[in-house]
């Protein structure tokens, strides 16, 4: 453990950036899933609506730098693939 105050702030600002960071990207990535998991599942009525709340959650990810903003764009393209084969 620091001993200088102002290390011992940064710790606990950074604990408490990593628990959001980490909260942000666990529900970026249940979204996806749940978009996967109604692909899989031939649901199309399910995949469009959880598809809006991966894009967007994906975007907020790339917005606070947890992930590039190129692998957003990346995941979304892949999953509307994915739900453009099911349509199809």
């Amino acid at each position: 453990m620091p001993n200088i105050k102002s290390a011992i702030k940064r710790v606990k600002t950074t604990e408490k950036k990593n628990a959001q960071n980490n909260m942000i990207k666990s529900d970026m990535r249940t979204a996806v899933k749940k978009v996967e998991a109604a692909v899989v599942n031939n649901d199309a009525t399910a995949a469009t609506g959880t598809y809006a709340e991966a894009a967007r959650k994906l975007d907020k990810a790339a917005a606070k730098g947890l992930i590039h903003k190129n692998a957003a764009a990346r995941k979304k393209s892949r999953l509307m693939k994915k739900m453009n084969i099911l349509n199809a």
